[in-house]
């Protein structure tokens, strides 16, 4: 595919790239002339992004984090700047599903990965940005967040705390001229959705699968990855604080069983 340097000079930083959303969006950046430092536990998923990155042209430096450990996440952006002396893009992207129960440890589990993952990589990209005074951070919510019915109880609130730690972060930094924004994928194929996937498949019911989406059907990590871009980029110069659903509509209707026909 052309490329066609939207983001020629910058350096991104993303989070969770080793598949899905994070890796789609990788190489999208790459495309669009971004230098990368991409994050993951999966250090072969990692590598496998590194190496698409690297057919688009792309620089890319790897770093297995658990963005739930603080020194972790601290040596990443100590990583990036080493390498390239700046970051104008932080993608918090890296997140995890977590089960039904309402055991704390499953709770403490998911909202260190889910919200102390993007709060640490604000912390340690922050100063740096408004010292230069820009900069523009997407973080990975969900729709899960807006509404109930699109995951466990403790995603659907770690994804909830996302949407206002994006808005409390971006009145932090705005004076700074740094951007804080979201998006809010709704149902996408990617590893974490991976097993949904599997079994429609298996049980002929993959036709099924987002028919309760405005759009009638689902969506990929690449139509997440181009609103990531537009949050990420200079054309939305004039947004911040916000949350973007990506969703195929799902979170336009009350979309409530026996209400569609």
């Amino acid at each position: 595919m052309e490329r066609k340097g939207r983001l020629e000079g910058k350096v991104a930083v993303i989070t969770g790239a080793a598949n899905g959303i994070g890796r789609a969006t990788a190489v999208l950046f790459a495309r669009e002339g971004a230098k990368l430092a991409i994050a993951d536990v999966n250090e072969s998923g990692l590598q496998e992004t590194a190496d698409l990155v690297k057919k688009e042209g792309g620089c890319v430096v790897t770093e297995k984090v658990d963005v739930s450990v603080e020194e972790e996440v601290k040596d990443l952006i100590e990583l990036t700047l080493k390498t390239y002396a700046q970051v104008d893009i932080l993608c918090n992207n890296a997140g995890i599903g977590g089960a039904e129960g309402d055991e704390a440890t499953e709770w403490r589990k998911v909202f260190s990965v889910n919200v102390m993952g993007a709060v640490y990589g604000i912390k340690y990209v922050g100063p740096h940005m408004q010292e230069r005074k820009k900069g523009s951070i997407v973080n990975t919510a969900s729709v899960a967040g807006i509404r109930s019915g699109a995951g466990g109880n403790a995603y659907s609130a770690s994804k909830a705390a996302i949407i206002n730690f994006t808005k409390t972060a971006a009145c932090d930094m705005g004076g700074f001229n740094v951007r804080v924004n979201s998006v809010c994928p709704g149902l996408i194929e990617t590893g974490m959705t991976k097993p949904i996937f599997d079994y429609a498949r298996s049980a002929g019911k993959i036709g099924r699968m987002g028919n309760r989406c405005e759009l009638r059907r689902y969506g990929v990590p690449e139509e997440v990855a181009y609103a990531i871009l537009f949050l990420a980029g200079d054309e939305s110069s004039y947004i911040t604080g916000q949350s973007i659903p990506v969703d195929g509509g799902n979170t336009a209707s009350l979309n409530m069983p026996g209400m569609k026909f």
